[in-house]
């Protein structure tokens, strides 16, 4: 069966090669498992089914326990007991092994009321998965899909074709989508659309870093330029009030000591306001500072990643021209 899907899935991608010219094959695939274990209700009712099973386990042992029992008071009472009730109580041990081992199967069987709770609560998802694959499919025009924990052996795939992701973020998105405003369920799709688009495209990663630059500069002459007019506004306001004071001592020279207290008590406001929009200048340089390098952590992280991405790559393609050259030395 998997040589069967196997020559499949290498027709399909080799016919995809031949017919490039004509239409590029856009190919991805799902890791159905860590879609499961990543999906907040399945989680939770998978704890409520370990914990159950966890309880029959805890039942079965019981059981033994008190069969383990009564076959060693057997075996210490048998010389003072008869035939006929030393069949009785075999029996009655039998009878007990059996009714455990009936228990057990009907609980982890293969056809068990374990398994039959798995398959019940994996199916709504795989269900809700499907659909999500064939939206996702259908939107972004993906010609095939494939299910990476299938009896399909992938033996390498690029983590770019991955859309695991995409379809687990859908499912989570439908759970919480009520409490989004209109906006806000905007802002997150844009956002999600945003971090497909990189991911399936490297090369935009490039293009978003410039633009964070040029966002990151755009910022910072403005904040500059703020400042500039906030001081030049400052030593105008400062002139102007020197001109009318001195103005109003020339002509009313009995104001001029009221005059001077009052300009000191102008200044001190001066003063304060100065150390207020000074303290709030500091304030945006270090917002700008810590935005900066958050940009640069990201933009870290990224390359990191990027660079992994190429390794990966590059260890497989070494990988398969070894594994290449070894059936080839066999042949």
């Amino acid at each position: 069966m998997r040589k069967q899907l196997l020559f499949l899935f290498l027709t399909i991608i080799g016919t995809g090669a031949i017919q490039g010219q004509i239409k590029s094959t856009k190919i991805g695939y799902i890791d159905m498992e860590y879609i499961l274990q990543n999906v907040s209700n399945y989680k939770e009712a998978q704890n409520q089914l370990e914990q159950k099973a966890q309880k029959w386990q805890q039942e079965i042992e019981e059981k033994k326990n008190e069969i383990k029992k009564l076959s060693e008071s057997l075996n210490t009472e048998k010389p003072l007991l008869t035939k006929e009730l030393i069949e009785e109580r075999e029996a009655e041990i039998k009878f007990l092994e059996k009714e455990v081992l009936e228990f057990q199967q009907n609980r982890f069987g293969a056809n068990g009321a374990l398994i039959q709770q798995k398959l019940l609560l994996t199916k709504p998802i795989q269900d809700q998965v499907f659909t999500t694959v064939q939206d996702i499919a259908e939107a972004k025009k993906y010609d095939f899909i494939f299910d990476k924990s299938s009896d399909l052996t992938m033996l390498f795939a690029a983590k770019r074709f991955d859309i695991s992701d995409q379809v687990l973020r859908v499912i989570n998105r439908s759970e919480r989508i009520e409490q989004l405003t209109k906006k806000q369920q905007k802002e997150l799709e844009e956002k999600e659309k945003r971090e497909d688009e990189i991911k399936e495209n490297p090369e935009i990663l490039d293009k978003q870093k410039a633009l964070d630059a040029k966002k990151e500069a755009r910022e910072k002459e403005i904040l500059e330029r703020k400042l500039l007019q906030e001081t030049k506004k400052k030593e105008f306001e400062e002139r102007r009030k020197k001109l009318a004071a001195e103005k109003e001592a020339k002509i009313n020279p009995n104001l001029a000591n009221k005059t001077a207290t009052t300009e000191v008590t102008s200044n001190e406001k001066q003063e304060a306001a100065e150390l207020i929009r000074k303290k709030q200048a500091e304030e945006k340089a270090k917002n700008l500072e810590e935005r900066k390098k958050v940009i640069e952590e990201k933009r870290k992280a990224t390359e990191d990643k990027r660079n992994k991405i190429i390794e990966e790559r590059a260890a497989a393609k070494k990988a398969a021209e070894e594994k290449l050259k070894t059936n080839t030395n066999k042949n």
